[in-house]
This record gives structure tokens, sequence and C-alpha cells, in this order.
């Protein structure tokens, strides 16, 4: 006897996005202030715009910038205002804290871009394994966004998924009753 074998899988109606479409690709530079101090304890403001001003910014063209300090020193906020003032016209994004901090806000950016219509009424598979590490973050905001558009939501492959998300009857007003028509 000899059944057809069905690929149930790719005969389904299931689409599987994957976050690692989505993984920063820019590359993050670390501009830390502390070799901009004296002693890397102090900000002097005289010094601190001499250096500044004295920085190849080149360095940073098209990169994804992280500004932080990583001497136990205090920063008046004027000086990430000015470091902002210098790095703006050079680099792609600049943002607050290291680089891990930078790769999660550019990859919350790249979630925030996707068009979550395409995604109406389907069944979502979000794929579980990869080669990146996708943090907990992206799972938790993708999630967040497809949630009031999608039929459901899965984790994991098409041949093994784990449920996470379906869309079910609404629920009645909170406060109220189901309107029901007279028979």
């Amino acid at each position: 006897m000899s059944e057809e074998i069905i690929n149930k899988v790719a005969q389904s109606t299931l689409y599987t996005l994957d976050l690692e479409d989505y993984y920063p690709k820019e590359e993050i530079l670390l501009f830390d202030l502390k070799p901009y101090l004296f002693r890397e304890m102090i900000l002097k403001e005289k010094e601190f715009r001499a250096a500044l001003q004295n920085t190849d910014w080149a360095g940073y063209q098209d990169k994804v910038v992280a500004v932080t300090c990583t001497a136990d020193a205090i920063i008046p906020l004027w000086a990430y205002m000015l470091i902002a003032v210098y790095l703006q016209p050079f680099a792609k994004d600049i943002i607050m804290g290291d680089e891990q901090t930078a790769l999660q806000q550019t990859f919350l950016k790249r979630i925030a871009a996707i068009d979550i219509n395409e995604f109406t009424d389907k069944r979502i598979v979000v794929k579980g394994c990869g080669d990146l590490p996708v943090g907990a973050f992206a799972y938790m905001e993708i999630t967040r966004r497809l949630r009031p558009v999608v039929k459901s939501i899965m984790y994991g492959e098409p041949c093994s998924t784990v449920p996470v998300y379906k869309k079910s009857t609404p629920l009645p007003p909170k406060g109220g009753a189901i309107a029901t028509s007279p028979a």
C-alpha cells in the first residue's frame, strides 16, 4: 500500500513571521564620555567643548551610536545635548545607553515599522529558533502589535507550535449584558 504523503504544513494557512528578518544589521558604536572628563571624573565645560570640537565624527557616519558614561561621574544634561549636536549630522541614530540598549531600541523601532495590517485575520507563527539572539522583548512587542488584528498567534515552527493567542467571541461591555434581538 503506497499512500500519498501530504504536507499539511505547506497546505495550511499559517504565516511564519521570523523576527530575525527585523534584527538590526546596523553597526552599533559606543560613545563613552569617560575619556572626555578631567581625571575621568569631572566635566570641565571649556575643555569638554574643545575636545568635542576636535573629535573626528566621521567615524560615526551611518552608525547607530550608543552614548553613555562608564565613569562614576555627574554629567550635566546639556553635555548629552551637545554630543547629540555633534553626532546628528553623521550618525544614523543616537541612543542614550550602552550597546545592548541601542540594539534593543533599534530592534523595537524596526518592529514598530511593520505594517501589521498585512496580518489582518491571519494565523501567525512567530518563529522561535534561529541564529541571532532575539530577546524576549522582541517576542513580547510583536505579540502586542499583532494581537488586535490576527486570528491567532503561535510560537515555534509550523510543524510544532505553542498556542499563544486565539481570537474568540468578543466579551460583553463592562457592567452590561450581551444585547440580544427579540425573537
